[in-house]
């Protein structure tokens, strides 16, 4: 954890902020670097490789601790991105604060000059917004990221992911992407076949004249950025074109010839773009996706209503212990049951069952929420010879004879299970899963008729679900490692259920591959739903980098004030006084930009020092400065990179370069957490500190005492 020196003099929640926004430092951008926390109890080690999981792994006991915390948290558990974006502005914009502080700036003038900039930056970036529509419906839906040349680096002008980076593969297969409803996708670009029982109306081979079709760039006339033919980087001019920002948001781009908007009609192009770098990940996303709209297809007829990937009809299976060429995405439910179950598995594979759909707990004990035990009841009994179980004996035999009676095999269970029932029900050739999501048993519902219970004795005919199959995902060979269970897969015909099986040699890493698949999906769905998206790769932030430096100096020459140094704060409670702090105020705010970039930059190994990083977003501020359009110069530096022109980082295949996206909602929303805890913690802060009105303490005798 970094350590800093806390003043206590001074805004100890804002040092505080800073102190543990450094912690998160290496998760920022496509290039992150694990941790090891250690518990100085036990001394045993835990490998951290998101901002969530470290959070939760410290012991954040004050209350700054606890709102950085939960302001994290928040974003996670709504969007499943950001989090490290949020943990990164927090520290840069409360060392901001920190130092407008140390120049008299009021906390009124700060918070009012804050917001007012991260708002307008909000404003500003909707000019990098970059449609989305129609993605399964226009170009080449055959094409898939496994059947592109991948390129060894990301795309963007101030962000570049180096050769290496994890993640991003040199080479890769080519597959049908047609015969995806009728395997598994693995990510070792080798097709499994599922099981027959999902009776599709037609099988699909892949063939290898369709595979060697697929064999185009994923950048060939993508939205048509590019020239027709490009003989020389040097005929390619970027003076040509012009981008103008439509009054939607969205971007157009003029040329000597005709118009084009500029636009994401591909999904490849699309999901390459989200993935930042993690392409084997988002290999898995983008086969759900593609599973998810045939699906859509199939119940619907045809798919004129714009397509949304629903990630709650999306269910991950970790499977530590298992290589990670097994790692595949399949329609159904993927679960790992008991390996005392492994014959009971080969009874029922060849053999529809029926199902019925418990919520809750499965025990003898449970009550639903709400329920009132009755008072002033006792029991008496004859004999005190009987057993002190018998009471769960007679529930449990009571269990089998209702799942007996309506011939029922399989039973999903919302909650816990009762493990003596589970025997029980095993003997009986019965099977018993617990802990299923509650999309998964909707699912199940939708496409088996069956109807949920709470109690296992309300279940009758009418809820009792039929056509189900069970049968093993691999074979207990196949899947040996360190997996205590025996993965089976649950299915039925026309269920809208993906289960992405994730698989990783290595145990330690498996929370690790699950909260990227999880970044990745979320990515996809917000793009998917809003159907817009950013140009990632640092263009953002970049803008509002350049967008406060012009608003700080339309400021400063407005009020005609010089804000460097000590500021005076004789009328620092006068409205007339926030011209004058004003340039200062946003100044500090867009070094937090600054600080962003570089950060991504030095982790990414763009640039060896952070000096370079910081040489290299001067030299652009400048030339977006001069250009009089920040967001033009942003997208005619894209323009460049595409056709290759542009930046000596990158070697070799410029044009195959992709571009980088990002969500909108959740990035805006993680800008406006990061700043509200910051307001938040500098309001309290100066609350506690003035206990003295500022007009009684000499300035000279307390140096480093801010004044409120």
């Amino acid at each position: 954890m970094a350590c800093r020196a806390v003043n206590k003099r001074r805004h100890v929640g804002l040092q505080q902020l800073s102190s543990f926004a450094e912690t998160g430092r290496t998760f920022l951008g496509p290039v992150k670097s694990s941790k090891f926390v250690t518990s100085e109890d036990c001394l045993e080690s835990v490998l951290i490789s998101s901002t969530v999981r470290l959070l939760e792994s410290l012991d954040l006991s004050s209350t700054v601790g606890q709102l950085l915390k939960e302001a994290v948290q928040a974003q996670n558990n709504t969007y499943k991105t950001g989090s490290s974006t949020l943990l990164f502005l927090v520290g840069a914009w409360s060392s901001a604060a920190e130092e407008c502080l140390h120049l008299g700036v009021p906390v009124s003038i700060i918070a009012s000059v804050m917001s007012e900039g991260v708002g307008s930056c909000i404003e500003e970036v909707a000019s990098l917004q970059v449609p989305v529509h129609s993605v399964f419906g226009h170009g080449d839906n055959t094409k898939t990221i496994s059947g592109l040349e991948t390129p060894r680096v990301g795309s963007c002008p101030f962000l570049q992911v180096p050769a290496g980076a994890g993640g991003i593969k040199e080479e890769h297969d080519f597959k049908d992407a047609a015969s995806q409803s009728l395997t598994m996708y693995s990510p070792s670009r080798r097709p499994v076949k599922l099981p027959e029982f999902f009776n599709l109306p037609a099988k699909v081979k892949a063939g290898t004249e369709a595979s060697q079709a697929l064999r185009s760039s994923l950048h060939t006339d993508t939205c048509s950025r590019k020239s027709a033919l490009i003989l020389s980087r040097h005929f390619n001019q970027a003076d040509d074109s012009l981008w103008i920002s439509k009054p939607d948001g969205f971007l157009e781009q003029h040329s000597t010839a005709t118009p084009e908007t500029y636009r994401c009609r591909d999904l490849v192009e699309l999901a390459v773009g989200l993935s930042h770098g993690d392409l084997s990940t988002m290999e898995l996303v983008e086969a759900a996706a593609r599973l998810q709209y045939q699906k859509a297809c199939v119940r619907q007829g045809h798919c004129t209503v714009p397509f949304v990937f629903d990630v709650s009809r999306v269910f991950a299976c970790c499977l530590p212990g298992v290589p990670e060429t097994f790692s595949c995405v399949c329609s159904g439910y993927v679960t790992v049951v008991s390996t005392a179950s492994i014959t009971l598995i080969k009874e029922l594979e060849n053999q529809p069952v029926q199902v019925v759909l418990i919520e809750g707990d499965l025990t003898e004990s449970y009550h639903h929420l709400g329920f009132n035990k009755s008072a002033n009841i006792k029991t008496v009994l004859d004999s005190t010879e009987l057993p002190r179980d018998s009471s769960e004996e007679r529930w449990a035999s009571r269990v089998l004879q209702v799942l007996t009676q309506f011939n029922v095999n399989l039973i999903l269970v919302q909650g816990s299970v009762s493990e003596s029932l589970t025997e029980k029900c095993v003997h009986s050739k019965r099977l018993v899963v617990g802990s299923v999501g509650s999309g998964v048993m909707q699912a199940f519902a939708e496409a088996a008729g069956a109807v949920p219970v709470t109690y296992i004795t309300q279940v009758s005919a009418a809820c009792v679900g039929s056509g189900v199959s069970v049968t093993a995902w691999r074979t207990p060979l196949e899947v040996r490692g360190g997996n205590d269970g025996m993965p089976v897969l649950v299915t039925v015909e026309g269920i809208n259920l993906v289960t992405a099986v994730l698989t990783s040699s290595v145990t330690a890493q498996i929370h690790a591959k699950e909260d990227r698949f999880w970044t990745c999906a979320y990515r996809l769905h917000h793009a998917l739903k809003e159907e817009k998206v950013l140009l990632g790769g640092g263009a953002v932030e970049f803008l509002c980098l350049s967008h406060l430096r012009i608003l700080a100096e339309q400021s400063l020459r407005r009020g005609g004030h010089t804000c460097s140094g000590w500021l005076h704060n004789a009328s620092s409670w006068l409205a007339s006084s926030l011209p004058a702090y004003r340039p200062a105020v946003l100044e500090r705010l867009a070094e937090g930009w600054r600080r962003y970039l570089s950060a991504l930059m030095c982790n990414a190994a763009t640039c060896s020092a952070e000096l370079g990083a910081h040489t290299f977003i001067e030299h652009h501020v400048h030339n977006a400065a001069g250009s009089g359009s920040p967001s033009a110069y942003i997208l005619n530096e894209y323009s460049k990179l595409n056709s290759g022109i542009f930046n000596a980082y990158i070697p070799g295949k410029l044009e195959q370069v992709p571009r980088v996206y990002d969500s909108v909602t959740p990035k805006i929303e993680a800008w406006r957490r990061a700043l509200d805890l910051v307001l938040l913690v500098l309001k309290t802060d100066s609350e506690i500190i003035t206990g003295l009105g500022h007009t009684q303490i000499n300035s000279q005798e307390l140096e480093g005492l801010l004044f409120l």
